[in-house]
């Protein structure tokens, strides 16, 4: 008796290869940052997939009020910082996420990922060129809500976007 072959899926392997190639792709992007995803389409359960992102890249604060929305990241490169806020643009937390080198060179340990919970006003910057993280939350995809966008912060490619980035990333250069 014969036993049926089964067709293996596809390993994608998270790889240097990988990774230089998403960095190639956010610095030849205008949005300077580019996502790579596992998931097969934005109506798919569960979300993951890489986000290369360059220092001049803006993401502007925001929250995902659906419960199951809770966010993760785990960096593979670089360093993000990441804030959190209140609900008037108050910093209330930044944290280095991932490894980032000083002036003199020094490698400083950080923390290596942050789970976000829904409701919460955060935002990311790469604090380093060609930063990558792992991003994990659920799916489907849904364009943010009015309530879900900072009201505090300008939107991304706006005149103020520019500016209110150098405040943050000089929040950890304080």
């Amino acid at each position: 008796m014969t036993m049926p072959t089964m067709t293996m899926p596809t390993l994608t392997l998270i790889d240097d290869n990988l990774l230089d190639e998403v960095c190639a792709e956010a610095a030849a992007n205008p949005r300077r940052r580019k996502n790579h995803n596992f998931h097969p389409r934005d109506d798919f359960p569960a979300h993951r997939l890489l986000n290369a992102m360059q220092p001049d890249s803006y993401i502007p604060p925001h929250r995902h009020l659906d419960a199951d929305k809770d966010e993760t990241f785990v960096v593979l490169r670089g360093a993000l910082g990441v804030f959190i806020f209140d609900d008037t643009g108050a910093v209330v937390q930044k944290i280095t996420v991932g490894v980032k080198v000083d002036a003199q060179s020094t490698v400083q340990n950080a923390v290596q990922g942050v789970d976000i919970p829904h409701g919460v006003w955060h935002t990311a910057i790469a604090l380093l060129p060609d930063t990558v993280f792992l991003e994990a939350k659920a799916g489907p995809y849904l364009p943010f809500t009015a309530a879900e966008r900072a009201p505090w912060a300008p939107q991304e490619n706006t005149p103020d976007a520019a500016t209110y980035l150098a405040s943050l990333r000089g929040l950890f250069n304080a």
